[in-house]
Order: structure tokens, then sequence, then C-alpha cells
């Protein structure tokens, strides 16, 4: 159901789209000031202009809350010329978004009713970090609670197709792209993945951040979501919540590989090396 959800959403995104460029059409710039343009004042707004409305001013003053301070841009905006050939098709558009509206609750409510034995695995999917509700039940939708029939994390991150391909001859590496694997998945993965990349202060929003730098943000929203698959394969298997490791891991990791090196060189010339922490300044 969280696939038909998600069609649903498209679709009626896309057909707001479609009013927005109607509404262009008409020469009323009605998104360029509000965020919203079926917003509470906003509907008023088109229900007025589809009963004969065509007072800028009329319909401006129709504007609630925050809106009222845009009244002068506002009144701008919706100075248009609207002829009866754009009233025919923001009636159809309306009417369809309110039809996908409709299905959208319904669905919502009949997957409300079937999460119910699912409420503790939906709270703690959404301890990862990007991870909102709608992230974590769409997981759970396609990974399920039952990690068994996955032996280790890397048979599912095959079958999910978020690991690079292996593809050698002679030794030499071929191709590092990925499988097809679960395009719904992946879909669901990378959607997360650029959430994470918005916030601070995480290990997988380092590890994008390092990763975009390099390889570009593509490979680094593919890179964390990998990580995000072996999190969520352990959170379910050992029935925890995300621990994370923070966003010093990366440095903490890099201090560690340079002081290997050195101690590595030295030991092969023979000398015993112990580190010692240099007193605090």
């Amino acid at each position: 159901m969280t696939r038909e959800r998600k069609t649903l959403v498209q679709e009626r995104q896309q057909e707001v789209n479609r009013l927005h460029k109607v509404l262009e059409s008409a020469n009323m710039k009605l998104g360029a000031v509000a965020s919203d343009v079926l917003g509470a004042s906003g509907r008023d707004r088109l229900a007025a202009l589809l009963a004969g409305e065509q007072d800028a001013a009329a319909m401006a003053e129709l504007a609630r809350g925050r809106l009222r301070a845009k009244l002068p841009a506002l009144r701008q905006a919706v100075e248009g010329r609207v002829r009866s050939v754009h009233c025919v098709q923001l009636r159809v558009l309306l009417a369809h978004i309110a039809f996908l509206e409709q299905a959208l609750a319904e669905l919502e409510e009949e997957i409300a009713r079937l999460l119910g034995p699912f409420e503790e695995a939906v709270a703690r999917a959404q301890t990862l970090p990007g991870g909102g509700q709608t992230a974590a039940v769409a997981l759970i939708a396609e990974l399920g609670t039952d990690m068994s029939r996955f032996p280790t994390h890397r048979h599912l991150a095959s079958w999910a197709g978020v690991c690079p391909g292996n593809k050698q001859s002679g030794g030499k590496r071929l191709s590092g792209h990925t499988t097809q694997g679960n395009p719904w998945l992946r879909s669901i993965l990378a959607e997360i993945a650029w959430a994470i990349s918005h916030t601070k202060g995480t290990y997988l929003s380092v590890q994008f951040h390092r990763r975009a730098r390099r390889l570009g943000k593509q490979k680094a929203v593919g890179a964390v979501s990998h990580s995000v698959l072996i999190i969520r394969y352990h959170m379910v298997r050992d029935h925890r919540r995300d621990a994370d490791l923070g966003a010093d891991s990366f440095d903490q990791l890099d201090r560690q590989r340079l002081e290997r090196h050195p101690v590595r060189r030295l030991e092969q010339l023979g000398f015993a090396v112990t580190l010692t922490p240099a007193p605090a300044a």
C-alpha cells in the first residue's frame, strides 16, 4: 500500500503543477506569493474565481493568517485575465485533486489500521536520521520485520541493489555499477539519504559530505543508502534502536590510520614502538 500511496502523492503533485500552469496562463502568479495555492485561503480564492469574482482586491482580502502581510503583492498576483476556458480547466483539475486527496486519505487510514501490530517497529525505524514516519512505514513494507531470510547484511544489500557491482576479469575490476535490486526500496533509501544530507552532527551526514566532495552527490547518495540499509538490518535483527556513531567518528578513524602507518614502518625497521599521548597544553 505504501507504493500506491507514493503514486497518489506523485499524481496529486502533478495535478497541482498543472494548476499552477493554468493560473499562469491566465496571468495569475499566486505561486510567487503563496507557498501553497491549495491552502485554506488559496482554495477560497479559487472558489471565488470560479464563482465569477474578478476584483483583485476582493480576492486578496480572502487571505488568512500570515499571508495577510503580503496583501499588496497578493493583489498584483491575482490581477489576471481569466476566461471561460481557464475556469473549465480549473474545475477539472480541482475535481481530480479532490478525488486523489480522498483516495489518499482512505489509503492512509487503512495503512494506519494495518500498522497496529508494528507500532514498536515503526518507532524504532524513526530513530534513523532522516527517517520520518512515512519513510519508516515504507521501509517496513518493503523489508518486513524478519531478517532471518538474509544470512548477513551483505546478502540484504545485494538483494536491495545498493551494493557496488563486483565484475572482474583477470584481476581487473570492470564495473562498479549496482544491480537493479528492489527499485522501490532503493527509491526510499535515496530519499532518506537526501534528507540526511540536509542534517548536521551525525555519522551519516558526515559520510554524505565526505563522499560528495570526492565522488559527487549521486554517488554519495548511493553510499549513504547502503549505510542506512545496513543500519536498518542490524536494528531489526537485534531489536534495537539506532545508535549514531557520532560526527567525529571519521576523524577518529583517520587518526588511527595515521598512527598505524609510522608505527608499522618503525617496527619493520626493528624498533619496539609505544605511543604515549602528550599531556594537554
